[in-house]
């Protein structure tokens, strides 16, 4: 059971591809937000930093110097750029810093930042800068030459000059062997990285592998063995308590009840006398000592690490064996060049460059750094040093870092900033409630949120309003608040569980499929009407995984688009054009038990009376995760409320579980085995629409337990070509392995909302045209306070 910090962090920042692009396209994307070009502070008088800065070279002030801005709740206070892992903590990281990518209004990767490059969209041109050229060389050899110059007058908030080393430093601190954060660089095929990675592990791992037992203390001493066992084990003990508290907080036991009981609920079985440390021992015999995924998987919220007294000391490397010193595909070709070099081309790797330029003489030591003799400004494996600034970041970005305190992130405009001193002196971030993202809006708390966006709060907006509003596209400007509306950069869906919908424990068997397949047919029956009760035109059904911001959705008009689930067990329409809602739900039951008799189910006068012997559903009762605040308010709580109607018409039991905490519906899917057949949830999608993550046999994210050799196949093959109408259909084929196995039912792509103070912000300094990939904050800089 993961956390759901650590989760939001996957789902929300990430998400199907952990990029750092997916940060560098706001802050870090400067245009204007008219037809006209704009250029960094030292080329267009319309950037000057003369025009923003008062004699001392400081943001101007005035009595309403200052925007607050909604965050999730949950900071978790890591607000380093390499080891942030919530996304709310990213949303603080990249206001401080500044990247090597930047990515247009549709996503695609900007590779002439420096000079800008002007693209079309929606009728209009608009010139993009970053921090740097990108030139990408395809080699005869099979490698592909990524040759980065970053700008030359790029300043840390400090008044420190950044150069192409500090850009060095990241990468190294990123591909350390010991290196725990979030961020992927890794996964870059970079040549010569193998055997820069090899011949080393960390104490932790190297003493936990050899065991209690262990006698060869030739890498370490017996002191450092015994004192990391007890250390581990009073850590061990508090995490699996912690565990038996999340669970009677929760409600699923009493303090009173047993540990035996209380571990239960967890999905462990411990004897009925066992005690916590029982508990412990039992996790960690099932995780066969991997106490990294034992930790990730059943954190009730906090990691076991967390709870030793001085894991640091043992997440330092130790050489193992022989390795190199240096990685031979980073190669330094001037004061503000480089040259990354990798084995392969692979489509994802591009959107792996946005690397922020992070400063070396604050995160590492200069005095360990020499290019030349292979020093990078840290001893390899050893980033304690960098991870000793986690709570306080600095960069060269818009704003400065002043402090975090009772749930605010207060920030400072930097006057160094590349393309001009901010003109708001001060941004607050204010952790807030769902509830309190309008509200606090009216009454001045806030003054820009991003609040979930519905029928009722589209009503509630415009009550605030007086029903004054003017709409121009997707924005709607009223006299007390501006709604900006773009599609949101993921969408929703119904997972059926792969490993517990399945007969014989055989997930991708026809039957087990069928079976999967019968229950989306009656789910899909139901979208239409649920979408449009809650999002009315703010929101569309969708027919395939995939989020329709994304260039490779399929769209009504490509040849072969089908509606998910509409056709029976014989390849024939279930519907027709003149059928009324009833005689859809009819036509749609009648498939369903077509899947369901060729799944081994038995049928007695239009219901099932029996599940397939291979089946443990034996009394028909499935159960369906949902984070539905324990009182319905979820756009998919009606579909499955009117699915279980219909299913109970044919003998089958939906059990809706509506879990009042997000953390619980995490854990019902995250758990392995998992604790629910499906769940309600959403993906976000990274700029580039590879699968790996999340459907691969591989995937760090398959929760679904999709295995499929042809799906992998298709996956591995989009990632190998840089023609995107090759690579579509790729991605085509690979989601309709996806709907073949029945394991997600893709509901809706709705709208993101931006919900701004008309009376305090000048919302014509705003971008126009914000896209998923192109928010509000993608020309702070000029951002201005009425």
């Amino acid at each position: 059971m993961k956390t759901t910090k650590k989760l939001l962090a996957l789902l929300l920042s990430a998400a199907m591809v952990v990029t750092f692009a997916a940060c560098s396209n706001t802050e870090e994307n400067p245009q204007d937000s008219s037809d006209t070009t704009s250029a960094p502070a030292d080329e267009s008088t319309d950037g000057d930093a003369s025009d923003t800065t008062s004699e001392a070279g400081e943001p101007s002030t005035s009595e309403n110097d200052t925007l607050v801005v909604s965050v999730e709740q949950g900071l978790e206070g890591k607000f380093s750029p390499f080891f942030y892992a919530a996304a709310n903590d990213g949303t603080v990281v990249d206001m401080t810093q500044v990247y090597t990518l930047a990515t247009d209004r549709v996503g695609n990767p900007v590779l002439n930042g420096i000079e800008g490059e002007t693209r079309s969209y929606n009728g209009t041109d608009y010139t993009y800068y970053s921090a740097s050229d990108i030139v990408i060389t395809e080699n005869d050899d099979g490698t592909v030459s990524y040759d980065m110059t970053i700008r030359d007058d790029i300043v840390f908030s400090d008044g420190t000059p950044a150069t192409i080393d500090d850009v060095i430093f990241g990468m190294y601190v990123y591909l350390d062997p010991t290196y725990d954060g979030s961020i992927t660089f890794y996964s870059v095929p970079i040549v010569g990285l193998d055997e820069y990675m090899e011949g080393m592990d960390t104490l932790f791992n190297l003493i936990t592998a050899a065991g209690k037992d262990n006698t060869d203390f030739s890498l370490w001493t017996e002191e450092q063995q015994t004192a990391l066992w007890a250390d581990l084990d009073q850590a061990g003990v508090k995490f699996a308590q912690s565990i038996l508290d999340y669970v009677v907080a929760a409600g699923y036991a009493t303090a009173e009840d047993s540990v035996s009981f209380q571990a239960s609920q967890w999905g462990f079985e411990v004897p009925e006398d066992g005690t916590v440390e029982d508990f412990w021992n039992i996790m960690v015999e099932a995780y066969e000592g991997n106490y990294s995924d034992l930790s990730d998987t059943e954190t009730a919220g906090t990691s076991l690490f967390d709870f030793m007294d001085d894991y640091a000391s043992y997440s330092i490397g130790v050489k193992t064996g022989d390795s190199a010193d240096y990685i031979a595909g980073i190669e330094k070709t001037g004061d503000y060049s480089l040259r990354l070099t990798t084995s392969e081309f692979d489509a994802t790797a591009i959107y792996q460059m946005g690397l922020p330029i992070a400063p070396l003489h604050y995160y590492g030591n200069v005095d360990e750094y020499d290019y030349d003799a292979h020093k990078f400004g840290f001893t390899k494996g050893d980033l304690s040093g960098v991870k000793s600034k986690t709570s306080a970041p600095m960069g060269a970005g818009a704003y400065v870092f002043s402090d975090y305190s009772n749930g605010t992130v207060y920030m400072d405009a930097n006057p160094n900033y590349y393309m001009g001193a901010p003109k708001i002196a001060h941004i607050n971030f204010l952790e807030s409630a769902e509830a309190d993202k309008v509200n606090g809006v009216i009454a001045g708390t806030l003054d820009i949120s991003d609040p979930s966006y519905s029928k009722d709060v589209a009503a509630q907006i415009s009550d605030y309003n007086n029903n004054e509003e003017t709409s121009e596209g997707n924005v709607i400007t009223g006299p007390v608040l501006t709604t900006e509306l773009i599609d949101y950069r993921g969408y929703g869906y119904i997972a059926l569980s792969g490993q517990q919908m399945a007969i014989d424990n055989d997930g991708g068997s026809d039957a087990s499929k069928n079976m999967r397949k019968g229950f989306a047919t009656v789910l899909a029956a139901f979208r239409d009407e649920t979408v449009d009760s809650y999002y009315g035109d703010t929101a569309s059904v969708i027919n395939y995984p995939i989020s329709n911001t994304s260039w490779a959705a399929p769209q009504v008009t490509d040849e072969g688009y089908q509606v998910a689930y509409s056709k029976d067990i014989d390849g024939n329409d279930i519907y027709t054009s003149d059928m009324d809602k009833d005689a859809r739900v009819a036509a749609a039951l009648q498939a369903a038990l077509g899947y369901f008799e060729a799944a081994g189910f038995t049928i007695e006068d239009g219901k099932v009376t029996a599940a397939p012997a291979g089946d443990p559903h034996t009394d028909l009762t499935y159960k369906v995760a949902i984070g539905a605040g324990g009182a319905g308010d979820h756009p998919t709580f009606l579909l499955l409320s009117n699915a279980k109607e219909a299913l109970a018409s044919i003998g089958i039991t939906l059990q809706i579980n509506d879990f009042v905490n997000s953390s619980d519906l995490y854990a019902s899917y995250q758990s392995n085995p998992q604790t629910t057949d499906m769940w309600v949830a959403a993906w976000q999608a990274a700029a580039d629409p590879d699968m790996y993550q999340v459907y691969h046999s591989k995937g760090s994210t398959n929760y679904y337990f999709t295995d499929d050799p042809d799906l992998d196949e298709l996956i591995e093959l989009g990632r190998t070509s840089t023609d995107n109408e090759y690579r579509k259909g790729i991605y085509k084929d690979a989601m309709e392995i996806i709907l073949d196995w029945g394991v997600e039912l893709p509901v809706y792509q709705r709208a993101d909302c931006t919900l701004i103070s008309s009376e305090r912000v000048n919302v014509s300094t705003i971008p126009a045209d914000l896209t998923p990939y192109y928010g509000w904050a993608a020309e702070i800089e000029k951002l201005e306070l009425n």
